[in-house]
């Protein structure tokens, strides 16, 4: 008898209520703690993308303690190396596209300049634009910080809460200390754990349980381990030809389209602040509008097709596979029941 003919007794309703209310309880509970468990999920997350490069390691130092703490400083050393060196320039970015629009709007001879690429009152759309409170502040350099806190405070909501509920940096500290070991213990025992979940599956659901697990690791995979390289590639390679051009904000927003690559094709999102900077830039230094653009969609040609060509096939979404995982499952299963 198939699944879609088959009764509905008054013992499966109550097991299916049962069902939902554990899966809602759960669900809330996960709502309440969430403060608590995001760290643990973020050094969760960590670990999974790190385990290969700890495993690599493992194999010049032997023991898997040492190893990790190796890769984590191998990794803190990249991330604040790249980051004395990034932010800096970014800081200066930040300042001189300031400066450019507060010389922009009060430039006198903006309206003609603007008109020769745009419709008839573009250019005030652009004053208005750039005297906007949060465009003045987003470009200040005294309120950057005030504005990352600010961001970050609104993505992250459970982490802010975890690194300054109280406003303390001791506490701040203590929560990435937190993280930090949930992070270490999480990467000693990631091998160990691979090993011994299995046994916790009860044996009549464990082929199909191993089969799904699989095929959803194939995917996490291709999706955040490679995707993560591709975004990254992508970026410095933005953030190099914007550079080359002059195009302002160049490191900035070639560091944004690439996180933009997490996302299959929402890179395309990037041209609408490329096309404003190279508004800007045009304006800046009297060059053709047309030209400027036309050289950034030549970076983002040269991008795509030269590493995107490559690389291409490592862009596949984790859920494409796992509702291909359960299809084939169904059709087995309808297949033996006929």
């Amino acid at each position: 008898m198939s699944l879609i003919t088959e009764k509905i007794t008054f013992d499966r309703f109550v097991r299916l209520l049962i069902a939902i209310s554990l899966i809602w309880g759960i669900l809330s509970l996960l709502g309440y703690l969430s403060s608590v468990l995001i760290p643990f999920a973020i050094a969760l997350l960590i670990s999974y993308i790190l385990n290969p490069f700890v495993n690599f390691t493992q194999k010049f130092f032997r023991n898997r303690v040492v190893s990790v703490l190796a890769s984590l400083l191998i990794v803190l050393f990249i991330l604040t190396s790249f980051g004395f060196v990034i932010i800096p320039m970014i800081i200066d970015e930040v300042k001189h596209m300031g400066i450019l629009l507060k010389h922009l709007v009060n430039e006198t001879g903006l309206d003609k300049k603007i008109a020769d690429y745009f419709p008839e009152g573009f250019s005030e759309y652009i004053k208005d634009f750039a005297q906007r409170e949060e465009v003045i502040s987003f470009f200040d350099a005294d309120k950057i910080t005030e504005l990352l806190n600010t961001t970050f405070e609104k993505i992250l909501p459970g982490v802010w809460g975890v690194f300054s509920g109280t406003l303390n940096i001791i506490i701040g500290f203590s929560g990435l200390f937190i993280i930090l070991l949930y992070l270490i213990f999480l990467l000693v025992d990631y091998n160990n754990f691979l090993q011994s979940w299995k046994k916790l599956i009860p044996p009549s659901y464990e082929k199909i349980v191993l089969e799904i697990v699989h095929d959803f690791e194939i995917a996490m995979n291709n999706y955040f381990r490679a995707q993560s390289l591709v975004a990254f590639l992508v970026g410095i390679l933005f953030a190099i030809g914007f550079t080359i051009i002059g195009l302002p904000m160049s490191i900035l927003l070639g560091l944004f389209i690439g996180m933009l690559n997490m996302i299959p094709y929402l890179q395309i999102i990037g041209l609408l602040p490329a096309t404003f900077f190279a508004l800007i830039y045009s304006l800046e230094t009297n060059s053709n509008f047309w030209m400027v653009i036309s050289m950034v969609i030549l970076i983002f040609a040269v991008v795509q097709i030269k590493l995107l060509g490559m690389l291409g096939l490592l862009i596949a979404l984790p859920l494409t596979y796992l509702l291909l995982s359960y299809y084939r499952r169904f059709l087995i299963i309808t297949t033996k029941e006929k």
